[in-house]
């Protein structure tokens, strides 16, 4: 498991004292875990317990999605940009275990990490909403009063100031609030916003946005969507126009909520699987500022690659292709003027797909952090309605798999989108792993 050596010497130490006198009180016959299965000498985290990096991702996530309503393209900018100011303090509070994002900070010592991180994210947020200002200080001052008074509670606030301050000026001009003009096309292939309230196309700034650890947007491009003559093309039409429309008869109940599962904001989604899997493996607060640093650049890099590539095809959605089957120029692709789709199409071209990119870095990244894909975990859903509103998965392919059928259970892309989708995210997440976040090189690591 990749997220030893994060904490500090002294509390190293002072785990490491720790699982000594438990060692003896125990005789030597109960085993001490490995850190691969919980830190030593900490206990799995209960609802009880503070961790201010998790405390902050909810308040990040509430700000993002709950209260902002950006959608997950937008969002996973923002919310990387308050996880990697918190992961750059702690890494600095802890003597650099691993590389900086930023650059090294001038923090002085000893700093309370609790009260760096909620700075550091505290500003960053305050800065990205500052409509949200009072709710946000508010939330800061709970988070504050936990933590004694001192100069290490001062230094560390110190220190989450700069943090924050170091990535707002870093993400200075890097695009994400440009306005940028997009006016849809027209004939075969082409996407055109799409019923039933026909909005206009989502976040088209976000393609030339600044990646965090890719050299550019345009990195992972995908080749071109299949030829409309083909007979992929007309494969993909003809499965999506079965099991993806609103009354299928040959979608089972299965299927079809499973369809309905994946449709929540992707983003606050998977974050509650993200907080739930740090929390079944008992992560320090340090680890947690590494996994969600991680996690939120990689799988930030994979949706501005993705957002590349779909407003470089602007190919059509389901529904417009399917209604209009008899203008592609394939005999395999007879049309259904009617046909609606199970879930409502989002407001961006199809190609390729976007939960494909978010949940192929997630699931990628998450098999880096845990040297492994075999593991068990849980996704919940606040879809209204469904027969199974939580789901248990035995590895993370596993879930990738699934999310690649609900897309087009759901009606709203092809099964090629879903694989490429999947390749981007899976090639943004192993650059960011191969690149950054890396052990320092007195760590014996690069």
């Amino acid at each position: 498991m990749r997220f030893a050596n994060f904490d500090n010497i002294a509390e190293t130490a002072r785990r490491l004292f720790a699982t000594m006198v438990l060692s003896f009180a125990i005789a030597g016959l109960i085993p001490v875990p490995s850190f691969a299965q919980t830190a030593a000498g900490t206990a799995q985290p209960t609802a009880s317990q503070t961790d201010m990096v998790l405390d902050w991702n909810d308040i990040a996530v509430n700000s993002i999605v709950g209260i902002a309503q950006q959608r997950p393209e937008r969002g996973m900018i923002r919310l990387a940009m308050v996880h990697l100011a918190i992961y750059d303090v702690l890494n600095a509070i802890a003597g650099y275990p691993f590389t900086p994002y930023t650059g090294k900070l001038d923090v002085v010592l000893p700093a309370s990490a609790d009260a760096a991180a909620a700075t550091a994210a505290h500003d960053v947020l305050v800065a990205l909403f500052p409509d949200q200002q009072t709710q946000l200080d508010s939330k800061y001052e709970a988070s504050l009063a936990t933590i004694p008074d001192g100069a290490e509670k001062s230094n560390g606030i110190s220190a989450g100031r700069h943090s924050a301050s170091a990535i707002l000026a870093a993400r200075a001009g890097d695009g994400r609030d440009a306005v940028v003009p997009y006016t849809p096309g027209s004939g075969p292939g082409v996407w055109v916003p799409t019923p039933p309230n026909f909005p206009a196309a989502a976040g088209p700034e976000v393609a030339r946005v600044q990646p965090w650890t890719l050299k550019s947007p345009s990195q992972f491009r995908v080749k071109p969507p299949p030829d409309l003559t083909s007979e992929r093309w007309a494969r993909d039409y003809n499965e999506v126009k079965a099991l993806g429309a609103a009354t299928s008869s040959s979608r089972t109940p299965e299927q079809t909520d499973i369809g309905r599962f994946w449709s929540e904001n992707t983003l606050a989604q998977w974050d509650r699987a993200w907080r739930r899997i740090s929390m079944a493996k008992g992560l320090s607060m340090n680890d947690n500022a590494r996994f969600f640093a991680v996690l939120a650049a990689a799988v930030s890099d994979a949706m501005i690659a993705c957002w590349d590539s779909k407003y470089t095809y602007n190919f059509w959605r389901p529904v417009t292709a399917i209604r209009a089957g008899d203008t592609d120029g394939n005999p395999d692709t007879q049309p259904d003027t009617t046909w609606t789709p199970l879930v409502t199409t989002p407001p961006h071209p199809e190609y390729p797909s976007a939960h494909g990119c978010f949940t192929g870095a997630t699931t990628e990244t998450l098999k880096f952090l845990f040297d492994t894909d075999d593991v068990s975990f849980s996704v919940d859903s606040t879809v209204a309605g469904l027969s199974n509103p939580v789901h248990n998965y035995s590895s993370f392919s596993q879930a990738l798999d699934e999310v690649s059928g609900a897309r087009i259970y759901g009606g709203m892309h092809y099964r090629n989108s879903m694989r490429y989708g999947a390749k981007i995210g899976k090639k943004a997440s192993h650059y960011a792993t191969d690149h950054f976040f890396l052990k320092s090189k007195q760590d014996g690591n690069r």
